[in-house]
């Protein structure tokens, strides 16, 4: 049987300029978000996270625990979401990002495969020219992203738990295209995760090494506050869970913007 790949949607995002972290005053934030400067060259990123459907046509089987074809696939490693990204750069011939061996993997920059968000690259491309806590603004609600709304953020309204995922691309979508960053399924990042750097940073690929990889946009059983911008949260690579999934990038996109102090120029 001949095989198809999967219609993966991929979203350029600019390069450009941003304040990485979150200010001091914005509410239940995190001593981890220290802001700092940060640019960003141009690359793409998925449109939605990966689906059941898309991991199951390219890697033979379906991980998740919520098996619905629409679905974001969860339940995979950091290790199961890089060799989805190999594997389906050789299927399309291109050249694979990672190197993967025994003692744990590489990441070849020049490489045009598919691969992972940096943690910069992720909220940059989040945030979509935002400052504020979300992309929709100061708050958010589970109409327009899957959190546990019985734990609304900053006084906010009460909302819906759900107890699940929704289908990818049910979620507000935001300046540049991309769907369901805030809330929905956690995300795999390349970076080890560490504590922020204060200095300015140009497309920074996190720690040379770790224990814990980078996790971003909070989830379905998340708080709202987890699904801000800003928040980090980290897991074994090797360890999965039904709350994590991920979305792919490739290097290369459009022209730069800079979208400091919550303005374009």
């Amino acid at each position: 049987m001949k095989e198809t790949n999967p219609e993966v949607t991929l979203v350029p995002i600019p390069a450009g300029t941003f304040s990485m972290g979150s200010p001091g005053a914005e509410p239940e934030r995190e001593d981890d978000e220290i802001p700092h400067e940060v640019t960003v060259r141009s690359f793409c990123l998925g449109k939605n996270p990966v689906t059941s459907k898309e991991y199951e046509e390219v890697m033979g089987l379906n991980p998740s625990y919520f098996e619905e074809p629409d679905l974001p696939a969860e339940s995979v490693s950091w290790y199961d979401a890089i060799k989805f990204c190999n594997t389906l750069s050789i299927r399309e011939g291109l050249t694979p990002a990672y190197g993967i061996n025994e003692s744990g993997a590489t990441w070849d920059r020049k490489a045009p495969g598919y691969r992972l968000p940096t943690e910069a690259e992720w909220e940059y491309a989040c945030r979509a020219g935002t400052t504020t806590p979300f992309h929709t603004g100061e708050n958010i609600t589970t109409s327009q992203a899957n959190y546990d709304g019985d734990f609304p953020y900053n006084g906010n309204a009460k909302g819906i738990y759900r107890a699940e995922p929704w289908a990818a691309g049910r979620g507000a979508v935001n300046a540049w295209g991309l769907y369901d960053m805030p809330g929905n399924v956690e995300e795999w990042c390349w970076d080890w995760y560490a504590p922020y750097s204060a200095a300015d940073q140009t497309d920074p690929p996190g720690p040379g090494f770790g224990f814990d990889r980078v996790l971003r946009g909070g989830c379905w059983a998340a708080p709202g506050r987890c699904v801000r911008s800003a928040y980090r949260s980290k897991f074994d690579p090797g360890a999965r869970s039904h709350l994590i999934g991920f979305r792919l990038a490739r290097s290369g996109g459009l022209p730069g913007r800079s979208f400091l102090a919550g303005s374009l120029s």
